[in-house]
């Protein structure tokens, strides 16, 4: 019964993604569109090949400030809900500031950031902390104001101190949020990054991206979308291992 849900958890995404990915040959075959402005799957895909060398380069100049981004944006997520849950005045004096951090568009913010710290990897990676710590902070905090208080009180009751109930109850209980968090943080990390560097710097999947934009090269523009996103689900999946490996007691229930 198990192996046949999974299957079909994955056959049912799989056949909607053929689907689409057939329309969208349809549509170019028929001319509805024009090639230049929206090219076929199969030109896109053959530019993937082509260009793999090329990508896998920027890619990796993209995953550098991505990954210091995420381990900067998930330390100070975890920082800012351990305060927020450990002090109300701390909440209701950052909490705020949190949200409205998320108002300004990834876009209008990057300009700024490489005005203030030039063309190098440090505005990539500012970007990628501002838009990737929203998520962990948020979930970490829901999740420690979701334990159950009779739990607490227990603690308290063994004179347990405040150091001993976060790690040994308020943590192990706001994993899944944490995870949950996570998963859309890896996301916004690499797109993030990707952002940033249209503005300027010398590699990087979002300086390849303006390059052959410049050129009307939309099909490797296509290209730089699919490894985008074969990163970050390659990233999510990875998070999800992770998640199995730290919550062993979600299996069990699964199963």
């Amino acid at each position: 019964m198990k192996q046949k849900k999974g299957l079909e958890n994955l056959l049912i995404p799989a056949t909607a993604i053929a689907a689409l990915l057939a329309l969208w040959q349809i549509v170019c075959m028929a001319g509805l569109v024009p090639g230049y402005m929206l090219p076929s799957p199969a030109r896109v895909f053959s530019v993937f090949i082509s260009e793999f060398p090329t990508l896998l380069s920027h890619a990796g100049t993209t995953l550098t400030e991505a990954g210091l981004g995420l381990l900067l944006g998930v330390a100070l997520g975890f920082v800012s809900a351990a305060l927020m849950d450990r002090y109300v005045i701390v909440k209701k004096a950052l909490y705020p500031i949190l949200v409205l951090t998320q108002t300004v568009p990834p876009v209008a913010i990057a300009p700024l950031l490489v005005l203030w710290f030039s063309y190098g990897i440090a505005p990539k990676v500012v970007l990628v902390v501002l838009v990737s710590f929203f998520p962990i902070a948020i979930g970490l905090l829901e999740g420690f104001s979701s334990v159950d208080a009779d739990m607490i009180r227990l603690m308290e009751s063994m004179k347990a101190k405040k150091s001993q109930i976060f790690w040994h109850v308020k943590l192990p209980q706001a994993l899944g949020p944490l995870f949950a968090g996570l998963k859309i943080a890896v996301s916004y990390a690499v797109v993030g990054a990707v952002i940033a560097e249209w503005l300027g710097g010398f590699s990087g999947l979002g300086v390849y991206m303006t390059r052959v934009k410049k050129a009307y090269a939309y099909d490797k523009m296509f290209a730089v979308i699919i490894l985008v996103s074969l990163i970050s689900l390659v990233l999510m999946g990875l998070v999800s291992l992770l998640q199995k490996k730290c919550m062993p007691w979600t299996r069990l229930d699964s199963e």
